[in-house]
């Protein structure tokens, strides 16, 4: 028995060593006496594809975190659908979008560094610069102003000067400036001409009568006075715009340090926003889709949300605006914007325009 178990062992030892040699000659190791692979044949399945010795394994993507300025809604709905739809993956980037409110101030999430990138009114970022907080503008998405004042016709006021005697609201808290430089425009004291007065987040205090004209975003509050069963031929609408004294509002801007660091990273996601944009415009049922499955549910509707995709369409790529200038901040517009700011005490020191934003970002996005 011990002399059959020690040839069974050494069989064994002859046919692994057979099987090894088959091996290494089928991997093509040290094979130099193998006849080499005609001419136009694929050879080995290594020397058929030598990049798959050398290629690199995909790079982890890169976390960028969005700061919004209110809750989810079509105001945003390009960043939301440029998720959706893959672009920030194929930009290598893996966005986390953070839903704003009441008690979140963007500028301080961004220069906290909880997070990188936020959303907000110009007038609030230029507070937060003379602030000294390392912050810096890199887009403007919206090119126009969204703020109007609205009334019913039977209030009287037909343009800015029937505001004299009457009670006017806004929401005060940074969003009444524009209204202020209305009033210094057409010499109104807001202290002694009219009743200028908080106004609550509904619409409840105009529709009821107890305001003359309240302030109202074009995709917002306006649209909800209409879905309220007053006719849009009912009433008077004062727009910032018209009057030369609008201010600019949403726009993307990074902290400072961070942005020094990750230029491309900046540029990748604002091209990838930008491109949600151009889709949300191009398609507002699938931007408020995205939008939709963020909401707080009972808080809004489709129809709501399909208007305000369209409104803010409108403020985003006004009639006439070049779309090929998407996210470029306007030189003129900013400082507008700046020196309503300053005349009204929202900086107390004119703003460094030059440091407050750049375009390069945009500039790099566009390549």
């Amino acid at each position: 028995m011990n002399g059959r178990k020690g040839k069974f062992r050494g069989g064994l030892l002859v046919a692994a060593l057979i099987m090894m040699i088959s091996l290494l000659a089928g991997c093509g190791g040290n094979n130099n006496n193998a006849a080499p692979a005609a001419e136009g044949t694929a050879g080995t399945e290594a020397s058929a594809s030598p990049e798959a010795a050398t290629a690199e394994p995909a790079a982890d993507p890169v976390t960028v975190k969005l700061q919004l300025k209110w809750v989810p809604q079509a105001q945003f709905a390009g960043y939301f659908l440029a998720r959706d739809k893959g672009y920030y993956a194929e930009e290598g980037l893996k966005v986390e979008i953070l839903p704003g409110g009441p008690d979140i101030v963007p500028e301080q999430q961004v220069a906290g560094g909880s997070a990188d990138i936020g959303v907000d009114w110009v007038a609030s970022l230029l507070t937060s610069q003379e602030q000294e907080m390392p912050l810096v503008q890199i887009a403007q998405i919206f090119q126009k102003s969204g703020l109007v004042l609205v009334s019913k016709k039977d209030a009287g006021i037909a343009g800015p000067a029937g505001l004299k005697g009457k009670k006017v609201g806004n929401w005060m808290g940074g969003n009444e400036f524009e209204i202020l430089a209305l009033f210094d425009k057409y010499k109104l004291d807001s202290n002694k001409d009219l009743n200028f007065t908080k106004q609550g987040f509904t619409m409840d205090q105009f529709l009821g009568g107890g305001i003359d004209a309240a302030s109202a975003m074009t995709y917002n509050e306006y649209q909800v006075i209409l879905e309220s069963g007053v006719k849009a031929e009912d009433l008077n609408v004062i727009d910032m715009n018209d009057e030369g004294v609008a201010m600019l509002e949403d726009n993307l801007f990074a902290n400072k340090d961070w942005l020094e660091a990750n230029k491309e990273t900046a540029a990748k996601f604002v091209r990838a926003s930008l491109k949600g944009w151009k889709d949300a415009m191009a398609d507002p049922e699938a931007a408020v889709d995205s939008v939709m499955k963020l909401a707080e549910e009972g808080s809004t509707t489709r129809e709501h949300q399909l208007t305000m995709m369209t409104e803010v369409a409108k403020l985003i790529q006004p009639e006439g605006f070049d779309a090929s200038k998407l996210g470029y901040t306007d030189a003129a517009a900013f400082q507008q914007t700046a020196d309503i700011a300053l005349k009204f005490g929202v900086i107390k020191t004119a703003s460094k325009v030059d440091e407050a934003y750049t375009n390069e970002i945009v500039e790099m996005a566009a390549k």
